[in-house]
């Protein structure tokens, strides 16, 4: 079961990747803010994509015992928010993440490289 929060968020990056997600950026915000320890952040090209990676995020959770406690934005699909406490994941159409820029808000937060292909090698 994927109880601590660096690898909710780790499994949060892959399944987001998997569905193609833009830029992904893991934001470790320990320090930084007493809301959570990670932010998600990517971008789909389409309101279904966005769903898609939403969508796949959820079922990747689920699989390890881990529900969220409240997801947002799901029905439009241009900027979804899912609240797994220690991990936030947001997904935005494209041009909604540049318009509300979080990676610049949250600019002094630890950037995590995904190199998710580097795992087992």
């Amino acid at each position: 079961m994927a109880t601590d929060s660096k690898t909710k968020s780790l499994l949060c990056l892959k399944a987001a990747i998997e569905k193609k997600a833009l830029d992904p950026v893991l934001l470790d915000m320990r320090g930084i803010s007493s809301v959570t320890d990670y932010f998600l952040i990517c971008a789909g090209k389409s309101d279904r994509q966005v769903q898609a990676i939403a969508r796949s995020i959820e079922e990747a959770l689920q699989k390890e015992g881990v529900r969220p406690l409240g997801q947002e934005g799901a029905i439009h699909g241009k900027w979804i928010l899912m609240d797994y406490n220690d991990v936030v994941v947001h997904i935005f159409l494209e041009p909604v993440r540049t318009f509300y820029d979080l990676e610049g808000i949250w600019g002094d937060a630890v950037r995590i490289e995904p190199n998710l292909g580097a795992q087992g090698a």
